[in-house]
């Protein structure tokens, strides 16, 4: 009987005498030949001892007599080749450290000696098995080939696992077509080792090697803080965000959207080994509302963690009534603090310096350009606004400026034509209205005969009507007015104004 009829790939040779046996060579190509010599022995099982790694093998005895040992073949691509002889036909069981066994899976046969070898017996593998952790799906694959049902056939496979070197237990079990098993214990810093074992229908069990997997995942920030998004004195937006120093991720993506409504779109990818992330937003407008968040992109390169969102403030102006400035701005968004106040700054010409603390409730400021343009000595009126945090719970106060948005003054001259100097606190005095510092000024008043009887070169002095100590009289009076503005024109006024006593 040839017991290699059913394994075409396997190529036997006929050996005939006992000192090619002992032959050094360690090739053998077994070819079929007759059944005129001892029967091979049955392979029954080749297993992987979990304690010592070695490849362990059993078989039933050849039945032909003269039988004196066995020899043990590694197969590989068809080919036999001899790793052991025994000399003791008694002997059922073979055991062999084999290095090859913890990177891929062995064929193993055996043959029996006697004045002749016996064919090749079955041919058994050893289980392989491989783990591999993957940190995106935070699990771990275990796969292995199947073993071969012969001569005893597979019911299924156990799936055994250790953690952190302790004892084995079945983490799951499968069926004999399945080769898969996924797992989802995954905890970060944890050695995992599996092994698998084929169920066999006669009780027994072949064992793979081990396949041991430390599982490593990169810590994330547990927080990332939005410090800010601010105009610098150079009109452009500057940003800063602080990343939970315990990170380990040093990948980013910034993101911006422009308007409320807008939606977010990547600006740039920032890879640091620090804890705090700067950007200047060249390409950001001040002039309008833009709004920033910053990702932590773990290793499967998705979004980890997000920063609250901040967005720049947006400061406009417009005329309002009764020689009036509106200010408004939009509320500082987002941090995680709250708004501790708003600070406005003004620049008359000399430069900036803080007009006025507002609350954290404020959204607008009304400014009086009476009371502003007296320290005016440009063409404008310039401003901004400086939104200060506070109970940060991370114990990072931002602090965010807007924009600087400019009033124009109009160099204009208002002159009443009537006053009622008499006591009661209310147009009391008469004085041109200047919108802007006059860099000369002469105001001269007379009576009706053209006597001079109120002078002043200075813009912030008023008449109370007076006449050289005497009391104000009702009547009609004339006025002449010289100014030269901060742009260099001479302006001249006349006219009249009445003195109107009303008690």
């Amino acid at each position: 009987m040839n017991y290699m009829k059913s394994l075409p790939d396997n190529r036997l040779s006929t050996v005939t005498g006992l000192m090619i046996l002992l032959m050094s060579s360690v090739l053998f190509t077994v070819n079929c030949q007759e059944d005129t010599g001892p029967q091979p022995p049955v392979f029954s099982l080749v297993s992987i001892n979990q304690t010592t790694g070695n490849t362990e093998m059993s078989w039933t005895p050849s039945l032909s007599p003269g039988v004196r040992g066995y020899i043990i073949y590694l197969y590989q691509n068809g080919d036999g080749f001899k790793i052991d002889s025994i000399f003791n036909p008694l002997q059922t069981t073979y055991s062999v450290y084999r290095a090859w066994s913890s990177v891929r899976s062995e064929s193993f046969g055996i043959a029996a000696i006697a004045d002749t070898l016996s064919p090749i017996s079955n041919i058994l593998k050893t289980i392989f098995c491989e783990a591999a952790a993957d940190s995106c799906k935070k699990n771990i694959k275990v796969t292995w080939n199947k073993y071969i049902s012969f001569p005893t056939a597979v019911t299924g496979y156990d799936v055994l696992r250790s953690v952190n070197g302790g004892p084995f237990s079945i983490a799951g079990q499968t069926q004999n077509s399945d080769t898969i098993f996924v797992t989802d214990d995954y905890e970060n810093g944890t050695e995992y080792c599996f092994a698998v074992r084929a169920r066999l229908s006669d009780g027994k069990s072949s064992y793979s090697n081990k396949a041991c997997v430390t599982v490593r995942i990169t810590r994330g920030p547990d927080w990332i803080n939005a410090d800010y998004a601010t105009v610098t004195e150079s009109d452009v937006i500057s940003l800063s965000f602080t990343i939970d120093p315990s990170s380990e991720t040093d990948l980013f993506t910034l993101e911006r959207k422009t308007g409320p409504s807008g939606s977010f779109k990547e600006i740039a990818s920032i890879r640091t080994s620090v804890n705090t992330v700067t950007y200047i937003d060249d390409d950001g407008n001040p002039n309008h509302n833009n709004y920033y968040r910053l990702s932590a992109i773990n290793s499967c390169n998705l979004p980890d963690k997000t920063s609250n969102i901040a967005s720049n403030i947006l400061l406009k102006y417009e005329r309002g009534p009764d020689e009036n400035i509106i200010l408004k701005w939009n509320s500082y968004y987002k941090w995680n603090g709250v708004i501790g106040s708003y600070i406005l700054y003004m620049d008359q010409g000399s430069g900036f310096f803080q007009h006025s603390l507002l609350s954290p409730s404020d959204t607008t400021c009304l400014i009086s350009i009476p009371e502003v343009m007296f320290g005016a000595y440009g063409e404008k009126i310039c401003f901004y606004i400086v939104a200060g945090e506070t109970a940060n719970p991370y114990g990072i106060n931002g602090e965010s400026r807007s924009n600087t948005t400019c009033f124009k003054l109009e160099e204009t001259i208002t002159v009443p034509n009537i006053f009622t100097p008499n006591g009661d606190a209310r147009n009391d005095l008469f004085a041109p209205v200047l919108t802007f510092t006059p860099l000369e000024y002469h105001l001269v008043i007379s009576d009706r005969h053209g006597r001079v009887i109120f002078e002043t070169r200075d813009f912030t002095e008023s008449w109370d009507g007076s006449d050289r100590n005497n009391p104000p009289r009702e009547g009609v009076y004339i006025w002449s007015l010289r100014v030269l503005t901060n742009n260099g024109n001479k302006i001249s006024k006349t006219g009249t104004v009445t003195i109107y006593k009303n008690k």
